[in-house]
């Protein structure tokens, strides 16, 4: 009995040190199982947190990659879509209106004379015209079309799902007269104007290289137009543009060879006395295989290419080089000579260092010469500036065609010129029609007020001469005297003699002198 009773409380004590060890494994393996959830829930929360931060990441990225998507397809300057836009829109806008079975349109916008405007007034204000412009065109189209800088004063805008080409017509002349109303840059008035070519989908090419070119074409066509207008591309346009580059290339070599450059001289004469009082040097161009190229055709060429400063240059060279041997050979009679100068040569040229080294080489009087400008000229402050110092070397300024610029009256008070020439437009009707005399008269008028010299231009005939006499204009210019001579054959202009006028009839041409 003993022995059980030993057995049962043994087996009672085995069963509690189990029943212990039970509970504090049991008491250890709640612990592991908190650490355990712990650490579970500390892995969730970490792959939360992981998941967060990928997303910001990813949200950083996308927009790190919208911005330089933005940056690479827009312009900084302006904010418009750039050339690298176009490239990737035009394709598909020209896809869709195929597949509408619609037109669509390419505007080609260049200013006019931008390049001006960063010469005389800085690349700041030029900068601020173009976010200007951006703004007007942008405001002149609809929200549908997409306006693209190209770069530097260049535009594009494509109108989607055109209707009709009047529609056309009507967004381009809103563009031209929005870009030609005036601007205050800085507190400065700006005047810009621009030449718009126009090109359509499918009638003037069916993708993108072609419409672009003859957008481009048809803006170069507005240009030779007198700029400040649109015009529509046509096939007859693109041997004309042919011929403008071949004429181009063709100045270029001319100006670098100079062999075929040449200045021809017309004298201005005093009415009273038919004397030669002032001689105005004329660029001639003789091609080697098309004989001489009219002024009027390489001139604006001339001026759009920056070819125009190196053709000054050279004219300012010879005539100074023809002033010498003139006196080297007896002409004691010298007349002073006047040289055409283009804002573009003002503002980037130092004309007055120019003027001073070359007269002085040639022993010659800076007095001898005289400047002409026209009128746009005098309207910037560097023009004004760059005046102000020929003036003061003794060079004098005479405005040309005056009459057809701006014609304001202001830099006339603001400073002092010697000359204005009347423009031939003036004078060409000056016998019958009472506008033009009335001008003429009014400017004579004014002239005199002011004790600056008139020199009508383009006088061709007695009737002409006889008016300008009996409205007080004191000098003339024109075939009724002679015509533009080369400098060997200039001794009538510099003998001092009186140019002799035969008897001719109202409308009968008459040259003499050649």
């Amino acid at each position: 009995m003993l022995y059980l009773v030993v057995c049962i409380s043994v087996a009672l004590c085995a069963v509690a040190g189990w029943a212990i060890s039970l509970q504090r494994r049991m008491r250890e393996l709640g612990t592991r199982v908190v650490e355990a959830e712990a650490r579970h829930q500390q892995f969730i929360e970490q792959v939360e947190h992981g998941g967060m931060v990928r997303r910001k990441i990813e949200a950083q990225l996308l927009e790190k990659q919208q911005r330089l998507d933005r940056l690479a397809h827009h312009d900084q300057l302006t904010g418009l879509p750039n050339r690298l836009f176009l490239a990737a829109h035009l394709p598909a806008a020209i896809e869709e209106a195929r597949h509408k079975k619609v037109a669509l349109a390419v505007l080609f916008i260049d200013l006019d004379r931008f390049k001006h405007v960063n010469d005389t007034h800085g690349h700041e204000v030029g900068d601020k015209l173009l976010q200007a412009v951006s703004q007007r065109i942008t405001e002149a189209v609809r929200s549908e079309d997409v306006v693209v800088r190209m770069g530097g004063d260049e535009f594009v805008v494509v109108l989607n799902i055109v209707k009709s080409t009047s529609q056309v017509h009507e967004t381009a002349a809103r563009i031209t007269a929005a870009l030609g109303a005036p601007l205050q840059i800085d507190g400065k008035p700006l005047v810009t104007t621009a030449s718009v070519g126009v090109s359509m989908f499918p009638r003037d090419g069916e993708d993108v290289g072609a419409l672009l070119r003859h957008s481009d074409t048809a803006m170069y066509q507005a240009k030779d137009r007198g700029r400040n207008n649109f015009q529509v591309f046509s096939p007859v346009m693109d041997q004309q543009l042919k011929e403008r580059l071949a004429i181009e290339a063709s100045l270029r070599a001319a100006l670098e060879s100079q062999t075929q450059l040449d200045v021809h001289y017309q004298p201005l004469v005093d009415i009273e006395t038919r004397r030669v009082v002032t001689l105005e040097a004329l660029v001639r161009w003789k091609h080697p295989t098309d004989g001489y190229v009219s002024p009027l055709r390489f001139i604006p060429i001339a001026e759009e290419t920056g070819l125009i400063a190196g053709i000054g240059d050279f004219v300012l060279q010879r005539v100074v080089a023809d002033m010498a041997r003139w006196r080297k050979a007896g002409h004691t009679a010298l007349a002073p000579v006047s040289i055409n100068v283009s804002p573009g040569q003002l503002a980037r040229c130092d004309l007055r260092q120019r003027i001073a080294e070359l007269t002085q080489t040639h022993s010659l009087s800076p007095a001898m010469l005289q400047i002409e400008l026209t009128e746009g000229a005098m309207f910037d402050q560097v023009g004004v500036d760059a005046i102000d110092d020929l003036r003061a070397l003794g060079v004098r300024v005479a405005i040309d065609d005056f009459g057809t610029g701006y014609s304001s009256l202001s830099y006339l008070k603001r400073w002092r010129v010697d000359a204005l020439k009347i423009d031939r437009g003036f004078i060409r009707d000056l016998d019958t029609d009472a506008n033009d005399h009335a001008i003429v008269g009014a400017i004579v008028a004014m002239a005199q007020h002011l004790d600056i010299k008139v020199v009508a231009e383009g006088v061709e005939s007695w009737s002409q001469l006889e008016l300008l006499r009996k409205l007080g204009c004191r000098y003339a210019q024109g075939y009724l005297f002679a015509e533009p001579a080369p400098a060997d054959k200039c001794r009538e202009f510099l003998n001092g003699r009186p140019l002799g006028l035969s008897d001719v009839d109202t409308d009968v041409l008459k040259v003499v002198g050649a």
